[in-house]
């Protein structure tokens, strides 16, 4: 298992970055490699993915959400196995601290290489700093589910 901690902050307040954060479908448009993510329940998601030509299909469940503080996940079906969590930091009443910490089981020689030669890391902190133009560019979240898990 290889693990990847990233963090960036966002001036925005953490109501806005949290509330964004679980508009799960609205992921690709800052994180590459995610071609598309259906919510199907409160709890389950469908991810399919395209990295390096590559792609996968997978749910993953929703194991704890607070709102404004955390929404941590795990992988339940599919190819990819990886869980993780993502919190949320207040700095000030505009600026949020996210950060995102995952757990991934890199499969066969590709994946592998990839991973040491630090790929995941970097496509992590591609996406956090895509997820931080996203939402100061617009400026308010696309919406909002505040309920808990």
């Amino acid at each position: 298992m290889s693990q990847v901690e990233e963090s960036i902050e966002v001036d925005v307040p953490v109501r806005t970055a949290y509330n964004q954060w679980t508009q799960f479908e609205t992921f690709p448009e800052f994180m590459e490699g995610v071609e598309r993510i259906e919510q199907r329940t409160d709890k389950l998601t469908h991810w399919v993915t395209k990295v390096g030509g590559v792609e996968r299909e997978f749910d993953a469940t929703i194991t704890e959400q607070i709102p404004d503080e955390r929404v941590a996940w795990t992988t339940v079906d599919g190819e990819a196995k990886q869980a993780g969590v993502v919190t949320f930091h207040r700095l000030d009443d505009a600026r949020t601290k996210v950060m995102l910490q995952m757990d991934y089981d890199p499969e066969g020689l590709a994946e592998t290489v990839g991973d040491k030669l630090g790929f995941v890391k970097r496509q992590v902190t591609g996406d956090l700093k895509r997820f931080k133009k996203f939402i100061e560019q617009r400026g308010g979240e696309t919406g909002a589910w505040r309920g808990a898990v």
